[in-house]
């Protein structure tokens, strides 16, 4: 959706070993959003954009307007699956809806062969990746491993509207999720989730959402740790005025 940063760079250049025809697509998507605040306060810069693309190699860039990509639209409504009202999308009802709405037209216009998506949004990739088999679409979707600062906070371009002490205490997210793995397939799934909320209560200024441990593939909530090899430790908060998202992947 724009204001990109080394996050999203990083996926034009995961791109080229992929494919000779690297096209970055710019659009920020009302569908996707419940809140007309957040939406009016996205961060937009699309000339500076596109200046980074060229930087990067990228071969074309797909800027639509809304009147475009909405002419003779009717959005459809798609069977996420229980993907559609897990965590994201108990927060934020009709998001997941918007953004595949939306991803379909972006497709529909480039015609992909291969389509890169950062895991940083690991619901959106899984989201996304469902409706693709779902409904045959002919394009491999890929993930791409999150992108993080010096500190460990993840790349987002909601991070322009923190402030210096706000971003300082978004740090926390990443802490927590380290607290959790740190703690993982050692006690109880419940114990190691313990761990991360004793971190995230150490910041008040930061209200947590959500922070939970689940399934990769269909992000649903584990019980146990019995033949578990991977999981997916996840959190959503406010901080300031952004909500942030973040996760990491847990091994055995």
């Amino acid at each position: 959706m724009g204001a990109l940063h080394e996050g999203h760079l990083a996926l034009m250049h995961a791109a080229r070993l992929h494919a000779d025809v690297v096209v970055a697509s710019i659009f920020v998507n009302p569908l996707q959003f419940n809140d007309p605040v957040d939406l009016a306060r996205y961060p937009r810069q699309p000339e500076a954009d596109c200046r980074l693309l060229a930087g990067a190699g990228v071969d074309m860039v797909l800027l639509p307007g809304n009147g475009s990509i909405f002419q003779d639209f009717n959005p459809v409504h798609y069977d996420l699956g229980p993907l559609e009202f897990l965590l994201e999308g108990a927060s934020r009802p009709g998001h997941f809806q918007g953004v595949v709405n939306v991803v379909e037209r972006l497709f529909h216009f480039v015609r992909p062969d291969i389509a890169l998506f950062g895991e940083k949004d690991r619901q959106q990739l899984a989201v996304i990746r469902w409706a693709a088999r779902a409904h045959r679409w002919p394009v491999t979707i890929l993930g791409h491993p999150i992108i993080r600062d010096g500190d460990g906070l993840a790349l987002s371009s909601r991070n322009q509207r923190l402030s210096p002490a706000e971003r300082k205490q978004a740090l926390v997210l990443y802490r927590s999720l380290c607290a959790v793995r740190e703690a993982a397939y050692r006690g109880t799934v419940e114990e190691a989730l313990a761990a991360g909320r004793r971190v995230l209560e150490q910041v008040p200024a930061v209200k947590p959402d959500y922070l939970t441990l689940v399934e990769p593939l269909t992000l649903q909530p584990l019980v146990q740790w019995e033949g578990v090899q991977e999981a997916i430790v996840l959190v959503a908060a406010q901080v300031g005025p952004v909500r942030l998202i973040d996760n990491i992947a847990l091994y055995r």
